[in-house]
């Protein structure tokens, strides 16, 4: 949920869509990014996963209704609401010193194949904002910027380019930018920023209609499909877009109408058919649009995706952004998670894909029954189901957002096996006690994993602008095998 009023200097949303505004029109406007030329030449490490799918908790996954359970409290009426740290018990995982929340026995199954990361902190941003908070994470940048940052995906994809040249080096599974709440906010960091179209995300939010994404409408021809794509150019240097956007990044949309060309003509496409994928296999996914990007994102790992992202959506006060009836909906969620992760994590085993596939869970913040943001923050508090003790159904669950502590699942891609990072305090508040893990490191992690440098920069308008917050990110040792 987005807040609408001014509170003290914090930026709200309508300030937040300006400023992206600006700085994506700024970014239109300049020549081609060029890697900076440092005094000491960047060396980028040995990669340790070939491909990099994140399964994005949309909305704000609590840490201790899923991965980082504490003493549970059944609903009672008359139970005084700050008892309440968690409303599902524990339940044994493969590994003995992880237990995880009740309602993830499948994942609880594969978790001797992850890194647990429990102290992951992010920052407390005054008012919380989804739009803000989701922005940082996927960029490594607090906004609003004056650059027009890329998305994570944006970063693999131009820095190790693709992993097989028929299939789009990015892909974005499940998010609809159209036709829901805060579509601009989700649209502002769903970009190649200042790298320019070629190396943006690959849209599909339905990924069972995603074969229809890459198949030639009915009757257009070889001949048909190449006038319009003439239509097109000549349409980009007439258009305002045209005479806005410099010479790069008007080529680097013409260049991203080729790859989709190539992709139209490939063998690969039949990847995101997922009618070609046997029943059984299909029905053990389909717990809707999630567990079938799940899928999805299985199928293009096999015919050599290099980033993916398949998100349960961000929609205001939908899936995770439980501000009301915070327990049924997070018992909800489970159900849609549960099977297609642990099925996507065995099936990529199975394949011998694991081990060179970086698995990343993750979301945007935390949640708790008592504290908006951190202790003394002033973010405003956001619960709509405010109460001292619990009365009814629809008052059990956590619903404020936190960012004291978080936690992310890491499979696959040169991590650790069945390893346990991090602690957070076993009262409120739920605070890190050991090992935090912010943004920049994580992605910093991701990046080493993926062969990248976190230093890496490009010169962007004269300026340096870092793969990881002034090129600081520093990865974690300790997570990797």
């Amino acid at each position: 949920m987005n807040v609408h009023k001014e509170t003290g200097g914090c930026v709200t949303r309508r300030g937040f869509l300006s400023a992206m505004s600006a700085a994506a029109m700024a970014g239109l406007a300049a020549a081609e990014p060029r890697l900076l030329r440092a005094a000491e030449p960047v060396q980028h490490p040995t990669p340790t996963a070939d491909t990099c799918i994140v399964l994005w908790m949309a909305g704000g996954m609590a840490a201790p209704e899923t991965f980082d359970p504490k003493r549970y409290t059944p609903f009672e009426v008359g139970v005084p609401s700050g008892k309440i740290l968690c409303t599902f018990p524990a339940i044994d995982t493969v590994v003995d010193n992880i237990r995880i929340s009740q309602g993830l026995e499948n994942i609880a199954k594969v978790m001797d194949r992850a890194t647990l990361i429990r102290s992951h902190v992010v920052a407390d941003l005054g008012n919380i904002l989804h739009s803000r908070h989701q922005y940082h994470w996927h960029t490594g940048y607090v906004p609003p910027q004056t650059v027009a940052a890329p998305h994570l995906g944006s970063w693999v994809a131009r820095v190790r380019g693709p992993h097989n040249p028929a299939i789009p080096a990015f892909i974005n599974i499940g998010q609809r930018l159209e036709g829901i709440g805060e579509s601009e906010e989700l649209k502002a960091f769903t970009t190649a920023g200042f790298f320019g179209s070629e190396f943006g995300p690959f849209n599909l939010p339905y990924p069972e209609d995603a074969i229809a994404a890459v198949r030639p409408p009915k009757g257009m021809t070889p001949l048909r499909f190449a006038n319009r794509e003439r239509f097109y150019r000549q349409l980009v240097r007439q258009s305002p877009l045209g005479r806005l956007a410099s010479d790069y990044h008007q080529e680097s949309m013409l260049r991203a109408v080729d790859n989709a060309h190539r992709l139209l003509n490939s063998k690969e496409r039949d990847a995101f058919d997922l009618a070609k994928e046997p029943k059984e296999s299909y029905e053990t996914y389909n717990t809707g649009r999630f567990g079938l990007g799940c899928l999805l994102a299985r199928r293009l790992t096999e015919a050599g995706a290099r980033y993916i992202e398949v998100t349960t959506e961000y929609v205001p006060f939908e899936s995770w952004d439980t501000h009301e009836n915070g327990h049924s909906t997070a018992e909800a969620m489970k159900k849609v998670i549960d099977r297609p992760i642990a099925q996507l994590i065995l099936d990529l085993e199975a394949r011998g894909l694991l081990k060179r596939t970086l698995v990343v869970l993750a979301s945007e913040f935390s949640r708790d029954m008592m504290i908006e943001g951190v202790p003394g923050s002033t973010a405003q508090d956001q619960s709509r189901a405010k109460t001292d003790v619990m009365k009814q159904m629809i008052h059990y669950g956590l619903h404020r957002h936190f960012t004291g502590s978080g936690s992310v699942v890491m499979w696959g891609g040169g991590m650790k096996r069945g390893f346990l990072y991090g602690e957070t305090a076993p009262e409120r508040p739920l605070l890190v006690t050991k090992n935090p893990i912010g943004i920049r490191d994580l992605h910093a992690s991701i990046y080493t994993a993926m062969g990248i440098s976190p230093r890496t920069a490009f010169d962007v308008e004269k300026r340096p602008f870092y793969a990881t917050d002034d090129g600081k990110g520093q990865p974690v040792k300790a997570l990797f095998a």
